[in-house]
């Protein structure tokens, strides 16, 4: 059954930003990602809503969503240092995911989409404003991941695109 959907007016999109974040929170990214589209269809170009919807993506991930349906927003992000960083988001989410999984392959997927992400937060560092240290928590962060987990390691007999690409 589909329905004609309703639009949000313009001026109620700093509301419905605040409302994104309270859902996220809450541990709703469905409804957060519903209300980023609404803000989308007015406001194509609002760089909040989609890197909100990126996240909201990303909380998703092994409940439905793929890693593609957040990867194909960071062309719509504007700036270089913030694609680069949520670049970085999406691959260290995805190995999260995989490190939650019981399955045999997924600390080698997990060590692959680590390694990633820190290649994209090493792009994010160069380009980062002054005084922005994100890229270097979040790299430090993948780097304990590994260091910390044994199994968190390469796969030898695989390609890493093969693995990622759930």
């Amino acid at each position: 059954m589909d329905f004609d959907l309703k639009r949000i007016a313009e001026d109620s999109i700093s509301e419905a930003l605040a409302k994104v974040e309270r859902y996220r929170l809450l541990n709703e990214p469905s409804l957060a990602e519903s209300i980023c589209l609404d803000i989308l269809e007015v406001s194509p170009q609002n760089q909040d809503a989609v890197i909100a919807l990126l996240l909201a993506r990303t909380d998703q991930f092994g409940a439905g969503t793929t890693q593609s349906s957040a990867i194909e927003l960071l062309q719509k992000i504007e700036s270089e240092y913030a694609r680069a960083y949520y670049g970085g988001i999406i691959w260290e989410r995805l190995a999260h995911h995989h490190l939650r999984q019981a399955r045999p392959n997924s600390p080698g997927a997990a060590y692959h989409s680590l390694r990633r992400a820190m290649e994209f937060y090493e792009a994010a560092e160069r380009l980062r404003p002054h005084g922005n240290d994100d890229a270097i928590l979040r790299w430090n962060t993948c780097a304990r991941v590994i260091m910390k987990n044994p199994a968190v390691k390469p796969l030898p007999f695989e390609e890493p695109q093969a693995i990622m690409s759930e």
